[in-house]
């Protein structure tokens, strides 16, 4: 084992399944004697997981990798991630990276580094400055939506088998967690890793078996499409006596038209029936989403169809992303590009809207005790403590009377743009 003044960066752009495995990397780190550096201090090995789902993301990763690689001379610079697999001969030349790891290798990165080592298995048991924990339980796409590159640098769908899961998830109970958010890349896809012939184990499945999970307060499911919200999802997550009552449920495009060239497996209709079934049963229900703008000729019509669903389900959140051709993609050829001013418009109303129907949701909480998991303080408020209701509405409650990742009954006596304010109740 190394000694304690070995020092590790660990630098992460994307998704939450590269936040996961980032947290693997650190924790396989750290047993193996090295400490993360602090602020200033020059590290002997850095990690960075890049991401390629944007333009955006790729000039990130580029930057994260090159700043990496200067702050910290003669240190191991080791680049994976879907960007390096895109791009391994780019990021290969960039001054100071010494290893390009595919991400079919991801898992055994610190294995082909230090292969005379006993590494732990990679796998969590803390996650590091947050107090929900993400969990991966599925890799991989085998969807090919006409924007997207992802099912080219991530592989086909592949799940982890629920008993792998189970025990991931008691270790981090152990080690104090109490929320998890069960995440992949297209999570809907899980089956447990059974063989073909096999039945069982699928999505709604595993939830089912990690809600049985004693100590566990909190469980969440990560990004899902609408169609994959069947009935049997739904019933594991309305009546779970952990499962949250708030679902990330991925739009992308109001239009039907649009959502047909993008090559996505529902229809506005499909996304309204999802949201409707789950209101019905639980009106306390909400939901985040994913929205692309300006999409191959997307009409403004088109666009006012996206702002129309988004007006009647009033989501928690919206991540909203521009659209920008990525290599190998169908959309990429498609013509009828939407100049980037208007796309650059069309964000900003997006970002507008996401934020007034965020304030209108929250409206009709305030009166309620509702709970929250509180988090670290919000650095735009160091006198305030951040937490989130167990449907997923951002609280701030004023003052320091209570740690991160405990669970509190909170009275929301107002509303403001940051999130609701709540007082706490004393009991």
């Amino acid at each position: 084992m190394g000694d304690s003044d070995k020092k590790f960066k660990v630098v992460t752009l994307g998704c939450r399944t590269n936040q996961y495995e980032s947290q693997a990397y650190q924790n396989q780190l750290e047993a193996l004697g090295y400490a993360a550096a602090g602020e200033g201090e020059a590290a002997d090995i850095c990690i960075v997981n890049t991401c390629t789902v944007t333009e955006s993301a790729d000039s990130s990763s580029r930057h994260e990798i090159r700043q990496l690689a200067k702050q910290n001379p003669g240190a191991k610079v080791v680049v994976t991630g879907c960007f390096a697999e895109r791009q391994p001969e780019a990021v290969q030349q960039i001054e100071g990276v010494t290893h390009v790891v595919p991400n079919k290798d991801k898992e055994n990165l610190l294995a082909t580094l230090f292969p005379s080592e006993d590494l732990p298995e990679f796998s969590i048991k803390r996650f590091e400055a947050h107090t929900r924990a993400f969990v991966k339980v599925q890799d991989g796409c085998n969807s090919f939506c006409t924007y997207c590159i992802i099912p080219y640098v991530r592989g086909r769908s592949r799940s982890r088998t629920v008993a792998e899961v189970i025990a991931e998830v008691e270790g981090l109970v152990a080690n104090g967690y109490k929320e998890v958010v069960l995440t992949g890349i297209n999570i809907g896809d899980f089956d447990g890793n059974r063989p073909p012939e096999e039945k069982g184990h699928r999505l709604a499945d595993l939830v089912r078996a990690v809600d049985k999970i004693v100590g566990l307060e909190r469980l969440r499911v990560s990004s899902i499409d609408p169609d994959e919200v069947d009935d049997d999802l739904s019933d594991a997550i309305l009546n779970g006596s952990k499962t949250c009552h708030s679902m990330h449920v991925v739009l992308q495009s109001g239009s039907n038209v649009i959502l047909k060239r993008m090559n996505r497996k529902y229809t506005r209709q499909i996304f309204f029936e999802t949201v409707d079934r789950l209101l019905a049963a639980s009106s306390d229900f909400t939901f985040t989403t994913d929205v692309i703008v300006g999409f191959p000729g997307e009409s403004a019509s088109d666009f006012a169809d996206t702002l129309e669903v988004m007006r009647e389900v009033q989501f928690a959140k919206v991540h909203m992303f521009p659209y920008s051709d990525r290599p190998r993609t169908r959309s990429a050829l498609m013509p009828n590009k939407v100049p980037h001013a208007v796309i650059k418009m069309r964000k900003q109303e997006v970002l507008r809207m996401s934020e007034q129907m965020a304030f209108a949701l929250r409206q009709r909480f305030v009166g309620r005790t509702m709970s929250i998991l509180t988090e670290n303080a919000d650095s735009q408020h160091p006198h305030m403590m951040m937490g989130h209701t167990e449907n997923f509405l951002p609280v701030l409650v004023a003052g320091k009377t209570h740690s991160p990742n405990e669970i509190i009954q909170v009275k929301l006596v107002e509303n403001s743009a940051e999130g609701l304010v709540g007082e706490v109740v004393t009991s």
